[in-house]
Order: structure tokens, then sequence, then C-alpha cells
């Protein structure tokens, strides 16, 4: 490998041709992958992939005349030192917001490629062309706020507002939710049957325990297989899968905690029972706002409808383990 200053320039121009192309590229790829959901930020780096392409091409005219047709096979990751591009293209769970961040890092880097490689040329010709173009990139941040204001106006930034909520919901919250509901309700039968059958706090912490990890991990793959988030834009089913299965877990163990409470207290089952039902009633309440702050489902309802499955299931439990 060869260092920057080591190139020639002929190598040093086909290096820049290569790195507008790529960068083009990228670009290109925001913007497609942002279409469907936003897109007037889509029409930015569309713009954006339009100026390296044309950054590329002049870049090839001034080529063509000073040297060749045929340009060397030269790449970013042919010169020691030099800054590879992040493969962030191929992060499912890409947003808007970091492919903006990405693009401020892309112009600073080749801002400062252009500028090292001004000073480093004899040229004069070649000097001033990568002075212009470590300007032009330099001026990108402003250029990116010009092309913001003329693609997204007041309707558009409140649809991709909308657009960025409703991904927020389907990447991590309905699976954070479904995650909560499972943990939260279906974890009360075994439990609460195990109370009642043993009258034993530690043997029923033992079955919560259990019960909570188990469906934890369950809901997890459940969650991580039935959707690999290609059509439906529900982002990673790895992410996906860890979020539902943590939130089912803790929803189990938020009522499994109390019969931690040593059995050689006076009155231990009723405590631990006592307090396990109030945190049921809170996870049920939690999950009833929830419901009603991101599902805009009216509260009464969602309360309701929640109360009275986890009461079902609890009854369940109790009547059980008092078989």
């Amino acid at each position: 490998m060869k260092a920057l200053s080591e190139l020639t320039e002929r190598e040093v121009i086909a290096l820049a041709i290569a790195s507008e192309e790529e960068d083009s590229r990228i670009y290109q790829d925001f913007a497609d992958r942002l279409r469907p959901d936003f897109p007037s930020s889509a029409e930015i780096f569309d713009d954006m992939a339009e100026e390296e392409r044309h950054h590329r091409n002049f870049l090839y005219d001034f080529y063509r005349s000073r040297f060749s047709e045929h340009l060397p096979p030269i790449r970013r990751e042919d010169v020691r030192g030099f800054l590879k591009r992040r493969t962030v293209w191929w992060s499912a769970g890409l947003d808007l917001d970091k492919m903006r961040r990405e693009a401020e890092l892309m112009e600073l880097q080749a801002a400062n490629f252009y500028e090292k490689a001004a000073r480093q040329t004899l040229d004069v010709s070649v000097r001033e062309l990568f002075t212009k173009l470590a300007e032009v990139e330099r001026g990108h941040e402003r250029k990116a706020s010009e092309l913001h204001a003329a693609h997204v106006t007041a309707n558009a930034e409140v649809a991709e507002e909308e657009a960025r909520r409703r991904l927020v919901i389907l990447q991590y919250v309905q699976p954070g939710l479904a995650g909560l509901i499972d943990g939260s309700v279906s974890t009360l039968a075994p439990l609460f049957a195990a109370a009642f059958a043993t009258h034993s706090n530690w043997e029923t912490f033992l079955v919560g325990l259990a019960a909570s990890v188990g469906a934890g991990i369950s809901m997890g793959f459940t969650e991580a297989l039935s959707d690999d988030g290609l059509i439906t834009g529900r982002g990673s089913p790895l992410l996906r899968g860890l979020i539902c299965g943590a939130m089912t877990a803790i929803g189990g163990l938020g009522h499994t905690l109390p019969y931690l409470v040593p059995d050689s207290w006076p009155n231990a089952f009723m405590i631990a029972t006592s307090v396990a039902a109030f945190v049921v009633a809170v996870e049920l309440v939690a999950i009833s706002w929830i419901r009603t702050h991101y599902m805009d489902t009216p509260f009464l309802r969602a309360a309701f409808q929640v109360i009275v499955g986890g009461v079902l299931v609890l009854l369940a439990g109790i009547f059980i383990g008092n078989a």
C-alpha cells in the first residue's frame, strides 16, 4: 500500500474519481431507502448523489484531458492512512438521522482529502482543481440546508415526523408492548397457582422466575423469527426479538420478585401476595397508558381490555392453585 503523499497526480485524480463515484452510490442508496417513508428527504439525497456524479464527471474530463481514457484501478482501500467509508448501508436499522450524520462525515472527509491532495501537488492547475473541490465539499453543509429548505416544506416535515413516529412504534414500541403484555399476564396463572398451592414464597418465586425467563426466551425467538423486517419495514429482527424478550421477562419478574420475602417472616405469604397483586395492578395501568400514548387507544377502553384479561388469568391461577 502507498500513502497519499506517495501517489502520482494521475493516481490522486483517479482516486478522487473513484471516491466521488462511491459517495454518489451511497447517497443514492440513502435516497432509495428513504423514498417510501420520507420522500422529501429522499429528494435531498437524490440531489447530493447527482452533485457527486457531477464532480466525478468533472474530474474525469480533467483526467482525460491530461492523461488518457484509462483509469488506474485505485481505491480508498489501496491508500495507507486514507479514511475508509463505514459500511452503514448494510445496517437494517439505519434511520434518517444516522444518514444525515453519515453524510456530514462523508463531506468532511472529502474536504480533508482534497485539501491534503492540493497541498502535495506541484501542478498549479491540479492544485486549483483540488482547492476548488475542497471548498465545494466544505460548503456542502450549507448546500444540504438549502436543499432541506427547498424540498422539506412544513407539510412534508409533518408527514415525515408522522412517518418517523410510525417507524418507532413498529420497530420498538410494538415488540416491547407485546412482550410486556405477555410477561405481565401469561405468567400470572402459573405464579399464583404455585402460590396458593404451596403457600411457600420461595417455591413460588422459583416458579415465577422459570415462567418469566422461559416466556422471555420464547417471545424473543417468536418475534425475531416472525418477520425479517424487509417487507414490513419493522427493522432488525434481532433487535425486536431482544426488546420483546426483555420486556416479557421484566413483565413476569415484576410480580415474581415480591415472593423473595422470606418465609420466616410473620404473614410472609400474605405480604408477598399483596405486594405482587399491587405490582400487577401497576403493570396493567402501565400497559394501558402505553396503548393510549402510542396506539391512540382511549385509556378507559385500553384499561378495561387489559384488566379483564389480567383478572381472568389471575382467577384461573388462584382457582387451579386451590384445587
